[in-house]
């Protein structure tokens, strides 16, 4: 059990931060974040990647806020057994050996998201569109079926 010290106590970012697990024996992320560096930044991006699934009465609508990734970086893709799968990647900034980072919270790295679908969705038909760093994927519905009318038969005898 440690304390990590901020240097400006006036600073609400720099807080006091007590890391209960900073160096436990046993602590698994941290050995894999050190043996490969990239690990932390792509397993944030793909936790990072928030995508809501709204059902209308025509379509499965789903939205992704991928802030700053263009549309040639993101896939959309349906695999066999009805998967919807989005993935893509954002890229890392490039770093100027001025610069001088003060916070680092974007995210970059790989990405990666799938939902199986139900079965009243038509899989042939998903569309997709990117704008302002919102991306759109519809599912069109099949329409419900309608119950077969019952008839009532009379029991003669």
């Amino acid at each position: 059990m440690s304390i990590v010290r901020r240097s400006n106590i006036f600073d609400p970012f720099s807080l006091d931060v007590w890391d209960p697990f900073q160096g436990f024996p046993f602590d698994a992320f941290r050995s894999l974040a050190e043996t490969r560096p990239g690990f932390v930044s792509e397993t944030s991006a793909f936790a990072n990647t928030r995508i809501d699934w709204k059902e209308t009465p025509e379509a499965h609508v789903f939205k992704a806020d991928l802030p700053g990734v263009k549309k040639e970086e993101v896939k959309v893709e349906v695999e066999e057994g009805r998967v919807l799968q989005i993935s893509g990647e954002r890229s890392k900034e490039k770093e100027e050996k001025s610069d001088k980072w003060h916070r680092v919270e974007r995210s970059s790295g790989k990405f990666l998201r799938r939902f199986r679908l139900p079965e009243n969705a038509k899989v042939d038909q998903v569309k997709a569109s990117m704008e302002k760093g919102v991306l759109t994927v519809t599912v069109p519905k099949e329409e419900a079926k309608k119950k077969p009318e019952m008839k009532s038969i009379e029991i003669s005898g």
